[in-house]
């Protein structure tokens, strides 16, 4: 990392903000384990990048990330925020072997994962990852949001059912189990959670992301 660049953002460290020395960033960085920061030319520069998420100038993800938001764009959606809970679902085939997990928004944390199912689609993990994250906040008593990336699962969650049309069999009987599960929490539970669509073609993947495409 250049020491000449003269501000440096700190987005995990012992205490996150904008700094504008070296000295000072290495301070909340150093030998600090989940530490994220990077340095920036200009004052707007670094303070565009710290009401951003992190990944996107740093990590995976960052080579491959979206252009930046159009001024239209930042208007109409805003940034997301990363104090949330952020599920997504990956399946090989269609049908094939689903796996579904959630994270902290902005650190990436994986906070739950679950699977892999045998003869599953997307969009039931999707749905399962949703009903997953109402249920962990819910226990958790946290008023954080959660994120989904998946128009389907939204729609499923709203009306409590999962409308596929996979059928069962004895190979995903197991999967169809824990989707009756799944409907019967909605059928029986109230929350007051905020659950929000990740908008991909302006902030890039969701976090939670696999990584496979």
């Amino acid at each position: 990392m250049s020491k000449k660049n003269k501000f440096f953002v700190v987005w995990e460290g012992r205490e996150p903000g904008i700094f504008s020395t070296w000295e000072e960033c290495k301070k909340q960085t150093h030998e600090f384990a989940t530490a994220k920061f990077k340095a920036f030319a200009t004052l707007a520069e670094a303070r565009e990048a710290f009401l951003s998420p992190y990944w996107n100038y740093i990590g995976k993800n960052a080579s491959d990330q979206k252009p930046k938001p159009t001024q239209e764009q930042l208007v109409k959606f805003g940034l997301p925020n990363v104090e949330s809970i952020a599920v997504d679902a990956a399946c090989s085939g269609n049908p094939g072997v689903m796996e579904y997990r959630g994270v902290y928004t902005k650190t990436g944390q994986e906070l739950f994962h679950q699977g892999p199912f045998k003869q599953g689609t997307n969009n039931i993990g999707e749905f399962l990852a949703l009903v997953h994250g109402l249920g962990f906040l819910k226990q958790q008593k946290s008023a954080l949001p959660l994120y989904t990336d998946s128009k389907t699962a939204l729609a499923w969650i709203k009306t409590g059912k999962a409308k596929t049309k996979l059928e069962k069999n004895d190979t995903n009987a197991a999967l169809f189990d824990l989707v009756a599960r799944a409907e019967k929490w909605l059928a029986e539970n109230k929350w007051t959670t905020q659950v929000l669509k990740w908008e991909t073609e302006v902030w890039g993947e969701i976090p939670a992301d696999f990584g496979r495409k």
